[in-house]
């Protein structure tokens, strides 16, 4: 048995903490729950509360420090991807439509990943992000 209960938080590297932040809010309904202004040894960041005990933390850097390419695989840093996860497939289906309402780019179709259905997207700074859900059998 894992000796974790799972992740408390992802942090992620944004340009634009305005347009992602909203992004968060409107196509998944996150809530900020704390904030650090920009400091000299610190960047502006925002946690977003993305539910079931879990968060997003989201740091404004230059463009020039984001390393890594994140519209090709391999080529993206440390962490290739991050997913969040939902119920249902029905919440699936939803969440395919109104990610492109919140601005989300190349928005998949829903597939079968082993036990898993996944729908993978692109967030408004083009980093490839999935939703997915457990498959009832």
């Amino acid at each position: 048995m894992p000796l974790t209960n799972g992740f408390n938080h992802v942090a992620t590297l944004t340009t634009d903490m305005d347009l992602t932040v909203r992004f968060y809010e409107q196509a998944f309904g996150a809530v900020v729950t704390f904030e650090v202004p920009k400091g000299e040894d610190h960047p502006w960041m925002k946690i977003l509360d993305v539910g079931g005990g879990a968060a997003l933390n989201v740091f404004e850097v230059p463009a020039d420090e984001i390393i890594g390419e994140r519209r090709r695989q391999g080529g993206r840093g440390a962490i290739d991807h991050y997913a969040l996860t939902v119920d249902s497939y029905a919440m699936l289906e939803t969440l395919q439509d109104s990610l492109a309402a919140a601005g989300a780019q190349e928005v998949g179709d829903i597939q079968r990943l082993g036990d898993e259905w996944s729908l993978f997207f692109r967030d408004p700074d083009g980093m490839e992000l999935e939703v997915c859900c457990r498959a009832d059998g």
